[in-house]
């Protein structure tokens, strides 16, 4: 991690900071304002109060997948739309605290968080080879769980974080389930290292399993896990 790279921690509370809840009415539940979401990061020189803002080592890309846009002929992944690209650690707090967290999106929504130019798809180059680690929970109970994997991965908390791609969560009519994508799933030592210290990040007790973007491709939901983290 370069030397100027922030750590991310939750901020004290700061005057003026926006947070959940102020976000216009007129919004729908589960709509996220899209602002200058393919716009290339850009490191602001100057943060509040004057104060020089915190780089992290790589940008990141939230998306969203609004399930009012999608539709059975559709093909899979056409409804995904960036949001909004970070750099830095003062714009992914300034993002978190204004826009809806999993427990209030709509049924069928998916939030990703990838890093910036990987797509959240597995005909994305980065992601084609890769597979995901997947923890379930019941309705309502992901939102803790999603912010501690933001934080470990842009924080740059993982040994191997150079397999890492990003994260989705996605809610569903009985749970949710926040998945962590990696993009060289051949490579055992660093699947099972990732699984074990996410698991450990989210003091998560169950046992956790990988799948192969391959395998999901081809089995859809009977694809069996290649990996476990117990």
């Amino acid at each position: 991690m370069a030397e100027e790279a922030a750590t991310v921690t939750r901020p004290s509370e700061e005057k003026g900071r926006e947070r959940e809840g102020d976000l216009p009415e007129e919004l729908e539940e589960g709509e996220i304002v899209e602002d200058g979401a393919a716009d290339p990061p850009v490191e602001r020189r100057v943060g509040v109060g004057g104060a020089r803002p915190h780089p992290l080592e790589h940008s990141w890309t939230f998306w969203f997948d609004n399930p009012s846009a999608k539709s059975k002929q559709a093909a899979w992944g056409s409804s995904i739309r960036p949001v909004h690209t970070f750099a830095t650690v003062e714009d992914f707090w300034s993002l978190y605290n204004n826009i809806r967290h999993p427990s209030k999106l709509p049924v069928g929504a998916d939030f990703h968080c990838f890093k910036y130019k990987i797509e959240p798809k597995w005909e994305d180059p980065i992601c084609a080879n890769g597979g995901k680690w997947t923890i379930s929970c019941a309705r309502g109970k992901s939102d803790t769980l999603w912010l501690h994997t933001l934080l470990a991965m842009i924080g740059e908390q993982f040994d191997y974080g150079d397999e890492i791609c990003g994260a989705v969560v996605s809610v569903r009519g009985k749970q949710e389930k926040v998945a962590l994508w990696t993009k060289n799933a051949a490579n055992e030592t660093a699947q099972l290292s990732i699984g074990r210290q996410w698991k450990e990040f989210l003091d998560c007790n169950d046992t956790i399993g990988y799948i192969f973007h391959d395998d999901a491709k081809k089995l859809d939901k009977v694809a069996k896990n290649r990996y476990t983290a117990d």
